[in-house]
Formats: structure tokens, sequence, C-alpha cells
């Protein structure tokens, strides 16, 4: 798994978590940008989504 620095540079590097962050809802979107700092690998980020979108956070 690779691990970036935050969610940011992730975005930036990797295409396919660029994709996945952009299909989400604006409010999934939102609310993990205000994590950004720990969300550093394309897994954290699917959980998180994954975590908020069945109502769980």
């Amino acid at each position: 798994m690779r691990k970036y620095q935050d969610m940011y540079e992730m975005l930036e590097k990797d295409m396919r978590a660029r994709q996945f962050f952009e299909e989400l809802p604006a409010y999934v979107r939102n609310h993990i940008s205000t994590r950004a700092g720990n969300v550093n690998s394309y897994e954290s980020l699917r959980s998180y989504a994954e975590n908020l979108l069945s109502g769980d956070i």
C-alpha cells in the first residue's frame, strides 16, 4: 500500500484515487477534505468514503 503525506498529495499523484474521489457525492468529499491529513492512501480513502456512505461516521 502506497502512503502519501496527505490526501492532496495522493490526489495529485494517484489517478485512481483522484477518479474515485471525484465520483463521490459532494458531502462525502467535503467531509473527507476536513480530515485530509489522515487520508494518505487509496485504501484509507475508500474505507473512509464507505463509512460515510453507510452512515457510520
